[in-house]
């Protein structure tokens, strides 16, 4: 098996396993999926932590507005009636003026996080280092127990207009959003490696030859961006060292520039003569009467 290091720009992404006989058009498709659902895992869990601070989303014509306002307009929150937290709620308004404010309570409030806390730990970069593989079950799987949480303390569901049971349901709208730009669609998605555009026309072998243990830094790329920047010679880290190395050897160099003093050569280990004086049996004459 292949193993690619996806990364979009100079990030790292994720670890993905293909066979080198894998066709570029699906193995494309398949790392578009995994980046894509990751991206979604990272909103939800954004949005479950407002969830756990703030409770459930206002409708959309009441977010923004000042109670007095509310009661002006006579607007009313019929979701915010029918969607109470299992074993009620804490008020805690919400700033932004996004949320209703009615809470989980403490205990409610912790399956939320402890949940959002292992769906990250699934989708984490640190996978990478632990040179574990990402797959699309286990992204589902993060998924799900999002999911399952938000069953767990609202019982009767989240209004229909709420983010997370619009990503939930994938009704999500990130047109105009900072979110809608990180998403590259399967169709405008292209492969880079070493600098070589991964065309689906073909297999991933004719890129990395028959070797299945090769492994590459893949760079997904949303199609007319142009090739990817190069990978740097040496790492981050590696040139940090570099840099600590030198710069040590300059304060070395500094500190034998300052200490010229050369009367040690006048000490007993500096004469080159002492070992045929020894051999002569003349080491130690006096020349001055005693």
């Amino acid at each position: 098996m292949v193993l690619l290091h996806v990364k979009r720009g100079d990030e790292s992404q994720f670890l993905l396993q293909a066979p080198g006989s894998t066709e570029l058009e699906e193995l494309t498709v398949q790392v578009t999926r995994v980046y894509n659902a990751r991206l979604k895992v990272q909103r939800v869990c954004s949005e479950m932590e407002e969830l756990a601070e703030h409770g459930i989303f206002l409708p959309p014509n009441m977010q923004g507005l000042t109670d007095d306002q509310i009661e002006e307009l006579k607007l009313r929150d019929e979701w915010g009636e029918k969607c109470v937290p299992s074993g009620g709620s804490v008020f805690k308004k919400d700033d932004i003026g996004r949320r209703n404010g009615q809470a989980p309570n403490e205990k409610m409030k912790e399956v939320l996080k402890k949940t959002i806390e292992e769906a990250r730990a699934i989708i984490s970069k640190k996978q990478v280092e632990a040179g574990v593989c990402v797959t699309m079950e286990m992204v589902k799987d993060a998924l799900d127990q999002l999911r399952g949480a938000v069953m767990i303390v609202y019982p009767m569901g989240l209004p229909p207009y709420d983010p997370i049971r619009m990503e939930f349901e994938n009704k999500e709208d990130l047109s105009g959003t900072q979110a809608g730009l990180n998403v590259i669609e399967e169709s405008e998605a292209q492969l880079w490696w070493a600098a070589k555009e991964l065309r689906r026309t073909k297999k991933l072998s004719d890129y990395v030859g028959k070797n299945e243990k090769t492994k590459i830094i893949a760079k997904i790329q949303q199609r007319g961006q142009g090739a990817p920047a190069r990978e740097p010679i040496i790492s981050s880290a590696e040139q940090k060292q570099l840099m600590l190395y030198y710069h040590r050897r300059q304060e070395e160099l500094k500190k034998l520039e300052e200490n010229d003093d050369d009367s040690c050569l006048n000490s007993p280990w500096a004469d080159n003569t002492a070992l045929k004086r020894h051999f002569h049996g003349v080491k130690d004459i006096k020349w001055r009467p005693r």
